[in-house]
C-alpha cells in the first residue's frame, strides 16, 4: 500500500485510451445510423406483398439488422468509455469477443466442411433466383454478380426456370417463358446500347448453342474459383475487419482494469482520511 493518499486530481484511466475507445465507438454508432436509415428507407420504398414474399433474402433486412447491432454494441462502447462505467464496457468488450470468435469459427466450418458451405451458397442463390423480380434490390445484385463473374444461374443457366416468370413450361403466360435476364448476356464492348432481351429463349436451346450469346456457367462455381484465387485478398479483408474489433476489446479491456484501479484508490483515499493510521 502506499505512504499516503494520492492527490484528487490523480487517475489511473488514461485521457487517451478513454477518448479513443470513444470516438472509435462513435464513427461506427453514426455509422450503424445510416445503414439503419438507408435499410429502412430501402423497405419503405418497396410494395408491401413484395417485401414479404422475399423478407429473407432481401439486403434491406440485412442491412438494417447488421446496423442494429452495431448501433447496440457501439452506444455501449460510447457511454461505457465516456462515463467510465466498467458493466457498458464489460458489455461492449463480451459482445466484440462473441461476434469475432463466430466470425473465426465461421470461417474454420467453410473451411473444413467446404462442400456443406457449397450447398448453403446453393440454397441462397437458388432462393435469389425464386424472388428475383420482387424485389429491385435483390434484382440489381444478382445482375451485378452475374457482370462480374460472367455466369448465369447458380449451377448452369437452366436454373432459372426456377423462377415463375423465367420457367420453361407450356403454361407459363409470362412474356420472359424459358429466358434468362440479360445479365447472363456475353458483354459486347462496342455495344453501345444494352439489349435487355438478348435472354429471350435461351433455355430451350442446348449449351452450346446458348454459350454463344450467355454465360452458361453457374455462379457457384464461379464463386469457388474465385475464392481460391483471390485467398490473400479474403485473408486481408477478414483481417481489416478482425482489426478493429480486437482495437476495441483491448481498449475496453485496458480501460475497465484502470477504471477498477481508480476505484481501489479512491477506496483507500476514503479509509486514510477517516483512519490516517491505515
Amino acid at each position: 500500500a502506499p505512504a499516503g493518499p494520492l492527490g484528487d486530481d490523480f487517475s489511473f484511466v488514461s485521457p487517451v485510451a478513454k477518448y479513443v475507445l470513444f470516438f472509435f465507438n462513435l464513427l461506427f454508432w453514426v455509422i450503424s445510423m445510416v445503414m439503419v436509415a438507408v435499410g429502412v428507407y430501402a423497405r419503405l420504398l418497396k410494395h408491401a406483398e413484395a417485401a414479404m414474399a422475399c423478407l429473407a433474402v432481401d439486403p434491406a433486412i440485412l442491412l438494417i439488422m447488421v446496423g442494429v447491432l452495431t448501433f447496440l454494441i457501439t452506444f455501449c462502447g460510447c457511454v461505457g468509455s465516456l462515463r467510465e462505467n466498467i458493466c457498458l464496457l464489460q458489455l461492449f468488450s463480451v459482445c466484440l469477443t462473441i461476434i469475432f470468435l463466430l466470425q473465426l469459427a465461421a470461417g474454420v466450418l467453410g473451411f473444413v466442411f467446404s462442400d456443406e458451405a457449397r450447398g448453403k451458397v446453393s440454397e441462397i442463390i437458388n432462393g435469389a433466383i425464386v424472388h428475383y423480380r420482387d424485389d429491385l434490390d435483390l434484382q440489381n445484385l444478382i445482375d451485378f454478380g452475374q457482370k462480374e463473374f460472367s455466369c448465369c444461374g447458380g449451377v448452369s443457366y437452366k436454373d432459372w426456370s426456377q423462377n415463375m416468370y423465367f420457367n420453361c413450361t407450356a403454361t407459363n403466360p409470362s412474356r420472359e417463358r424459358c429466358s434468362v435476364p440479360f445479365s447472363c448476356c456475353l458483354h459486347d464492348p462496342e455495344q453501345a446500347v444494352i439489349n435487355t432481351m438478348c435472354g429471350y429463349g435461351m433455355q430451350a436451346r442446348g449449351y452450346l448453342e446458348a454459350s454463344a450469346f450467355i454465360h452458361t456457367n453457374g455462379c457457384i462455381d464461379k464463386l469457388v474459383n474465385w475464392t481460391h484465387s483471390n485467398l490473400f485478398l479474403l485473408g486481408g479483408i477478414t483481417l481489416g475487419l478482425a482489426l478493429p474489433q480486437l482495437v476495441g476489446i483491448v481498449l475496453a479491456q485496458l480501460l475497465i482494469n484502470q477504471i477498477r484501479d481508480q476505484i481501489k484508490l479512491q477506496l483507500y483515499n476514503q479509509r486514510h482520511r477517516a483512519d490516517p493510521w491505515y
